[in-house]
């Protein structure tokens, strides 16, 4: 790198002083531009350029000795609207500097080098580390909204989280341990399933085994399915507590045999799932419960080694108005101990303080427990990693490299999978399958999709489809982070996202596909899998906006009174109806008015009036998606 950089400042020196100070030479204008650019383009030596995983444009266009406005008249060529001082990451960089007829390597600073080769060693140290002992398992509890989650809780650590926490109950910290016949359990206390893939997404795999509490009387319900399709998308084995078996109306084998109808089979049906029966209010069969946990973690032969500087993952962050940034660590391997240096994601700082679920300030902090820090400069984001450095020097260095590899995938665009670079994907080796996560408007069009998508794996020798997911209903966000923490595609069967999912899905970069005819879906999903999907149009969305009152004209005509959400709503959008998240009609927009004025569009927070050209029939609580398409350049 430094012969580059001495040759690209060297030669742009040599021509600055030539211009100045020398006679003119007999070559035209247009022919010394030719040779400066040539000089520019052509690489000063043989070797590869060295450059970071993270770099700013000067320092990229420094170390390639050109000049920077060459190097960012290339990005925005991508439509990368970059200045000098912003952060690209290495893959940008190098493909910048291929372009420039630049071979590159990269480099990693030893310092994070090393701290990354400690977070890979925790997460091989069951089969590789000697010194690794029997650990406690980390729990998480999933299920469908009021199934007794939070009363199983209660029953497990014999208070009442469900009631308030006033008066000398244990503090909310996210996590919390209880002690079994002297063997100790960790129960993470997350809000659903939705955090528990949140962190996945982020790369931080925190639980090792999944508790799916099914009320016995309800049965299986749509956000037990989705727990379940998490669960296994995490790899996590999960045990089935059958809820509420002190009710008249508990079924208890109805249960059982609902999950076993989408794989989740008992162990008495001839499967793996353990399946215990309980009573959170009433306290039945919490010990049975308990007693198969530890049985499935002792199968898991679970261990770390606690005499290692610590590694863990942050559970849940804040910042305290008299404390400062506070967060809430899952110690995974080693020790934390107070005055530790650590860095925890792109921040740093030193333990000042530290308090265990009790509230208890502890000293040390052992794998599998959780623990609220104090001494950190900015809070960390969940899923961030926590580890203990050396020194100070070293703290600094590792979060200052990782905030300037942040700010570089911030700015380029999330890599997730598309559907039209799947065959690319493979053919690079970088994966064998197509992963989707399926919504559609009926369970008959989801079996009948699901049922096609399968077939397609004997047809196809290179690429497999794998459903991650399915359901019924509007695309959620939900179903957005599923899919980018299993690098999935989503697609939607006469069903839309809504406003929370396409903002989560247009901020990660997930591609959504929208169908109507089951024939079509399954011709673009061959079209990806061999590697002849050309798509052509692509569908930009204006807005949402909700029908909160009807107007019936003398005309017959229908007027929605409309009140913007999302966007805006533009005269000269299409319009999707949606209800309940399936659409119900899809045209063009025949008057769109504000008080008694012709308007060409409303932003969000403000009222309209809309009328549909051929089509009355709309209800109250509808949602009306403004939309608009574009021909784009085609992709392969």
């Amino acid at each position: 790198m430094s012969q580059n950089r001495r040759g690209g400042r060297g030669g742009g020196r040599g021509r600055s002083n030539r211009g100045r100070n020398a006679p003119p030479t007999s070559s035209g204008p247009s022919t010394r531009s030719t040779q400066v650019m040539e000089a520019r383009r052509a690489p000063v030596n043989t070797g590869p350029v060295v450059i970071g995983p993270a770099m700013s444009v000067g320092e990229l266009a420094d170390a390639l000795g050109v000049n920077p406005v060459e190097v960012i008249k290339i990005l925005m060529g991508r439509n990368i609207m970059a200045n000098i001082n912003q952060q690209i990451d290495f893959e940008t960089a190098s493909s910048v500097a291929a372009e420039l007829g630049f071979e590159t390597e990269e480099h990693v600073p030893e310092v994070v080098q090393h701290a990354n080769a400690a977070v890979e060693t925790r997460r091989d140290e069951l089969a590789t580390d000697p010194d690794a002992v029997t650990r406690p398992p980390v729990v998480t509890i999933m299920g469908h909204v009021d199934h007794g989650k939070t009363k199983l809780l209660d029953a497990i650590r014999e208070t009442k989280v469900a009631e308030g926490e006033a008066g000398g109950i244990t503090q909310h910290i996210g996590a919390y341990q209880v002690d079994i016949q002297g063997r100790k359990i960790t129960f993470l206390d997350t809000p659903g399933h939705e955090a528990f893939t949140a962190m996945r997404a982020r790369g931080a795999q925190v639980t090792d085994i999944a508790v799916l509490v099914v009320a016995a009387d309800d049965g299986v319900m749509p956000q037990t399915r989705e727990a379940v399709n998490h669960a296994r998308a995490a790899n996590v084995p999960i045990i089935v507590a059958v809820n509420k078996i002190d009710l008249p109306s508990a079924n208890p084998d109805r249960v059982k045999q609902q999950l076993s109808d989408i794989g989740v089979i008992p162990e008495d049906y001839g499967g793996d799932v353990p399946f215990v029966e309980i009573s959170a209010k009433e306290r039945l069969g919490i010990d049975d419960l308990l007693e198969i946990i530890l049985l499935v973690a002792d199968v898991q032969d679970l261990k770390a080694n606690p005499n290692k500087p610590a590694i863990g993952v942050i559970i849940e962050a804040k910042v305290d108005r008299s404390r400062g940034p506070v967060a809430t660590a899952l110690i995974q391997s080693g020790t934390l101990s107070m005055r530790d240096m650590i860095v925890v994601g792109a921040t740093w700082g030193r333990i000042k303080a530290m308090n265990d679920d009790q509230a208890h300030r502890v000293r040390r902090a052992e794998p599998s427990s959780p623990v609220e820090i104090l001494g950190l400069f900015d809070v960390p984001e969940a899923g961030d990693i926590l580890q203990v450095v050396e020194d100070e020097r070293v703290a600094r260095t590792l979060a200052e490299e990782r905030q300037r590899q942040r700010r570089a995938e911030a700015f380029t665009e999330t890599r997730v999978i598309k559907l039209d670079e799947v065959y690319s994907h493979v053919q690079e080796g970088e994966t064998q399958e197509l992963r989707v996560v399926l919504k559609a408007d009926v369970q008959g069009s989801l079996e009948a999709i699901q049922g096609t998508l399968m077939k397609l794996n004997d047809e196809s020798s290179t690429v497999g489809v794998k459903v991650v997911h399915t359901g019924t209903g509007a695309i959620s966000e939900s179903d957005v982070m599923l899919a980018v923490a299993s690098g999935a595609i989503i697609i939607g069967f006469t069903v839309r996202p809504d406003a929370a999912a396409r903002r989560a899905a247009d901020s990660a970069g997930v591609d959504i596909r929208y169908y109507d005819i089951i024939y079509n879906l399954v011709d673009e999903m061959k079209a990806a899998m061999t590697g002849l999907l050309q798509p052509e149009i692509k569908e930009f969305t204006d807005g949402y906006a909700e029908v909160r009152n009807t107007f019936r004209l003398p005309t017959r005509d229908v007027v929605a009174g409309l009140y913007v959400l999302d966007g805006k709503a533009n005269r000269n959008s299409r319009v999707r109806v949606l209800r309940s998240g399936t659409v119900v009609h899809d045209g063009t927009i025949a008057s769109m008015k504000r008080f008694k004025d012709d308007v060409r569009e409303v932003q969000a927070g403000y009222e309209c009036g809309v009328t549909l050209a051929g089509f009355a029939d709309v209800q109250v609580g509808d949602q009306f998606e403004f939309y608009h398409t574009e021909q784009v350049a085609r992709t392969l």
